[in-house]
């Protein structure tokens, strides 16, 4: 896809850059840390998008003519609770126990800003595991080490391959970016 504009993501995940180049965008990545804390009392559908866009504006600077920062963060929420990445093994472990035999919801929050433009969208994903052993999570964890993923896992991982037995809705999403919104969001900036 040809994009006349340069397009910055602001995002440390290799996911949300392979998905980028496998789509045909030409972009550069910026990274930097920010806060991701945010009120207990946010409704967990409304944390991603707002730490996309609290993402984005942390790289505002970055625009200095007619480039559009892509900023974008994702969750996993099972039961009303959201499951960020794990500290440790224990945390990982844990996470994926609960996910086991479970649906959840994966909402990638995204924001695309200009000098003059700012846009905030998510994507929304449904995704139904079969049932894990302590044996099948504790391979999954020393082989992939998923410590830098929402909810402990990748979907592109082999969990993603033997143990994500339905999805409703986009696997782009549950990688870490809801590619088909970004694109129709960019045709329209």
């Amino acid at each position: 896809m040809v994009l006349s504009r340069p397009l910055i993501l602001a995002s440390k995940s290799p996911r949300r850059s392979q998905l980028l180049q496998e789509a045909g965008f030409s972009f550069r990545v910026e990274t930097f840390d920010v806060d991701e804390s945010f009120s207990e009392e946010m409704p967990v559908e409304e944390v991603a998008p707002w730490l996309a866009q609290k993402k984005a504006q942390a790289a505002r600077h970055l625009i200095e003519g007619d480039e559009i920062v892509l900023a974008a963060d994702s969750v996993v929420i099972l039961h009303g609770k959201i499951y960020n990445k794990p500290a440790d093994y224990r945390g990982a472990f844990s996470m994926i126990r609960a996910l086991s035999g479970n649906q959840h919801t994966v909402i990638t929050g995204v924001c695309l800003m200009s000098k003059t433009q700012e846009k905030v969208l998510a994507g929304k994903t449904q995704v139904w595991f079969s049932e894990l052993t302590d044996e099948e999570i504790d391979y999954y964890i020393r082989v992939w080490q998923p410590y830098d993923k929402a909810g402990s896992y990748g979907a592109q991982d082999w969990i993603g391959h033997c143990k994500i037995t339905r999805i409703e809705g986009t696997f782009q999403n549950v990688m870490g970016l809801p590619v088909d919104l970004v694109y129709q969001a960019l045709q329209e900036f």
